[in-house]
């Protein structure tokens, strides 16, 4: 028996919708990455971008255990001298939460040419509502089962 290597091709994918309210945000982030990798399929392989389509909703409402308000910290260079610009994960949730969850999705995919490719398959929002009813996503439930 041969082992099964899937092509670009061949890739099936579909559209899933993640609801992020009141769940940690490494959960919501490690399902996601892991969906866009594509692991959840039996016909995953590594080499290939074989992942599905990602919506994440309501990433306003995302959970942040313990003291990683106050204590967790993003940062971001211009490459200019000074350039340092140094937020707190409250300072994130309140004006940036898109962006918190994508950085904590974009950090668990592979950092090459595939894990960009992956990438583009996410989409995040703020609220409960996206652009995106007409793909028919299928909900996945995320947290402690």
């Amino acid at each position: 028996m041969k082992t099964f290597m899937q092509s670009k091709e061949t890739v099936a994918r579909n559209w899933y919708v993640i609801d992020a309210k009141d769940i940690a945000l490494g959960r919501v982030a490690a399902k996601a990455a892991s969906m866009l990798r594509g692991k959840h399929k039996v016909t995953y392989t590594p080499h290939v971008d074989c992942g599905d389509y990602v919506i994440i909703i309501n990433a306003k409402e995302v959970l942040l255990t313990g003291n990683k308000l106050d204590n967790k910290k993003y940062y971001n260079h211009s490459r200019y001298a000074g350039g340092l610009r140094i937020r707190t994960a409250k300072q994130m949730v309140e004006s940036y939460p898109v962006e918190m969850v994508e950085r904590a999705v974009k950090g668990m995919l592979p950092h090459n040419r595939l894990g960009r490719q992956m990438y583009k398959k996410l989409f995040v929002y703020e609220g409960d509502t996206h652009p995106h009813m007409a793909q028919q996503p299928k909900a996945i439930k995320v947290g402690r089962e």
